[in-house]
């Protein structure tokens, strides 16, 4: 008799705990939060113009962050670039600026222009872009309105940097660019 108790206690035990589930909760204390209604993007609704439509930004806003740049990607506003546009560094606070611009022209131009300017990165020596010239060359009267001009849209092979730089960024960058021309045509 006690072997059979024994196995109907176990047994009973058996069966109890085989009929729970971990799977599915009991009680749901907030069923929304488990099975939320989908709501489709560009569903019809009052809040879009057309029932349909998404709606626009307001004409003449600007996204937060974004920073005006007045010249076009045309070699007109270039051309006034070059010869207007001038850098709003603190020129008290030079040093750190430059020493900026060259890590960030370090990271961004040298594998193309060189660490020195002079037109020889790792790219160009082992021949996988032709023609990046050196800042000195006698046909190049760059200026840092010119420089950051280039950064913005880019020119010829070279891609814009606007993405990645920032415009306190580009201006620490053409800054240094400036200063390697500087130390090449000595």
């Amino acid at each position: 008799m006690r072997i059979i108790s024994k196995i109907a206690i176990v047994l009973s035990v058996v069966v109890l705990a085989s009929c729970n589930s971990n799977t599915a909760p009991n009680y749901q204390f907030m069923p929304n939060m488990y099975e939320s209604v989908p709501y489709d993007t560009y569903q019809e609704s009052g809040a879009f113009r057309n029932g349909k439509e998404g709606q626009l930004p307001v004409e003449g806003t600007v996204p937060r962050g974004f920073e005006i740049y007045e010249y076009a990607n045309t070699l007109e506003d270039y051309n006034l670039a070059k010869a207007n546009l001038m850098s709003p560094l603190d020129s008290l606070n030079m040093e750190a600026d430059l020493k900026t611009g060259k890590e960030l022209y370090n990271i961004y131009c040298a594998i193309c222009h060189g660490t020195k300017g002079n037109g020889k990165g790792k790219l160009v020596d082992r021949e996988k872009i032709l023609g990046v010239p050196s800042y000195d060359d006698a046909g190049r009267a760059i200026t840092e309105g010119s420089v950051y001009h280039v950064i913005h849209y880019g020119l010829n092979s070279m891609g814009s940097y606007a993405n990645q730089l920032n415009q306190t960024e580009r201006w620490q960058v053409a800054a240094y660019v400036m200063q390697l021309k500087k130390d090449l045509e000595k």
